[in-house]
C-alpha cells in the first residue's frame, strides 16, 4: 500500500475521506441553493457534526470501545469523514422523506434504518483496512471486543443497531425543532436557536438507560448477549412494516437525478465505493454482507423514484425543508 507525501494514511483512506467531503460540499450546495432557509439548514448540519456525533464518537474512543486511524482531517480522536456521513445520511434522508407521503412520526426509524444499511455496507470494510508501515500497525476503525460478544465480523452486533438510534434521536428532535421553528412564523431567533437545543436534547436522550434498552434490551439482558441480534432485527423489521403500511408509494413531490442529486450520490457512490474497496483487497467473506445492504438501499431508493412517475400529482419543484 502506497502512502501519500510520506505520511502514515494509506491512499485508500485517503480517497474515502475525500469522497465524504466531495459528497457532503455537494450536499452544502444544494441547500444553500434550494432550501427556504438555508442557514437554518446548515446549522442543523454543524450541530450535528460538532456537538453530537463527534462528542459521541469521542466518548466512545475514551471509553475504551474502539479507536481511529489517524486522517488528515480530525475532531479529537475521529475522523472528520465519521461524523459527516452520519450527517449526510440524516440530511438526504429526511430531504427524501419530505417527498413522501408517511406521517412524521415514522421518520426517525425511516432515516434510523436508511443510517443502518449505509452502515452493514460502510463498517465491515473499515475494520479491515488494516495496514503496516515500518513496523507499526494502524486500522481504519478497530473494535476491542470482550470474549464472548456477539459479533458482525468482529464488529459488535449492537453497532448496527447504535445507528437506528444516533440518528434516530437527532431526527426527532430536528422534527420538533422545524415545527417550533414553523409554528413560530419562521422567526431567525428560533431557527438560529433550534438546530443546537435539538441536538442538546438529542445528546442527553443518546446516554440514558433507554438506548441500552434498545441495543441489548439492557438492564434484562447484558451487553454482549444474543439480545443484541433481537434488537438488530427489531430495527430492520419494524421500519420495514412502516414503509409497507404507512407510506405505500404515496408521493409529494418527484424525485429526480436534476433536483435531488445528492441523495442518488450518498445512496450509490458510498455503497458502490465499499464494494469497490472490498473487491480490490480481496475481502471476499464480508462482499455478501455489503451486496445484500446495497442493493436493499438502492432497490428502496428505486421503488421511491418509481412511485414518483407514477404520482402524476406530485410537483416536480422541490424544496428541502419547512413545507409552506
Amino acid at each position: 500500500m502506497q502512502y501519500l507525501f510520506h505520511t502514515p494514511i494509506p491512499v485508500a483512506w485517503l480517497l474515502e475521506d475525500v469522497l465524504t467531503l466531495a459528497i457532503t460540499l455537494l450536499i452544502f450546495i444544494f441547500v444553500i441553493q434550494k432550501s427556504k432557509h438555508p442557514v437554518v439548514a446548515l446549522l442543523e448540519g454543524f450541530a450535528f457534526v460538532c456537538l453530537y456525533a463527534s462528542i459521541y464518537e469521542n466518548f466512545a474512543v475514551v471509553q475504551g470501545w474502539y479507536i481511529y486511524g489517524k486522517s488528515l482531517l480530525m475532531i479529537g480522536d475521529v475522523p472528520l469523514s465519521v461524523p459527516l456521513i452520519e450527517m449526510d445520511v440524516v440530511i438526504t434522508t429526511l430531504w427524501l422523506l419530505e417527498k413522501m407521503g408517511i406521517p412524521n412520526w415514522c421518520k426517525p426509524f425511516i432515516v434510523g434504518f436508511f443510517g443502518m444499511l449505509q452502515d452493514l455496507s460502510m463498517d465491515p470494510v473499515a475494520v479491515r483496512q488494516v495496514f503496516t508501515v515500518q513496523n507499526v500497525t494502524s486500522g481504519r476503525w478497530s473494535w476491542i471486543l470482550q470474549a464472548g460478544m456477539v459479533n458482525i465480523y468482529n464488529i459488535p452486533v449492537y453497532n448496527f443497531s447504535g445507528w437506528m438510534l444516533i440518528l434516530g434521536y437527532a431526527t426527532i428532535f430536528i422534527l420538533i425543532g422545524r415545527w417550533w421553528f414553523k409554528r413560530s412564523g419562521y422567526k431567525p431567533a428560533v431557527g438560529y436557536a433550534y438546530p443546537f437545543l435539538a441536538i442538546l436534547l438529542a445528546l442527553i436522550t443518546l446516554v440514558t438507560p433507554l438506548s441500552q434498552f434498545l441495543l441489548w434490551l439492557g438492564p434484562f439482558s447484558p451487553k454482549g448477549s444474543q439480545a443484541e441480534w433481537v434488537m438488530l432485527w427489531f430495527h430492520l423489521i419494524l421500519p420495514t412494516i412502516l414503509l409497507a403500511v404507512f407510506w405505500r408509494g404515496r408521493m409529494k413531490q418527484v424525485v429526480t437525478l436534476k433536483n435531488d442529486l445528492p441523495i442518488f450520490a450518498i445512496i450509490i457512490l458510498f455503497h458502490l465505493a465499499d464494494i469497490l474497496f472490498a473487491v480490490s483487497a480481496g475481502f471476499t467473506e464480508i462482499l455478501w454482507l455489503i451486496l445484500s445492504a446495497s442493493l436493499v438501499h438502492i432497490i428502496l431508493l428505486g421503488l421511491i423514484c418509481h412511485a414518483g412517475t407514477k404520482a402524476k400529482e406530485a410537483p416536480t419543484n422541490t424544496t428541502l425543508l419547512f413545507e409552506p
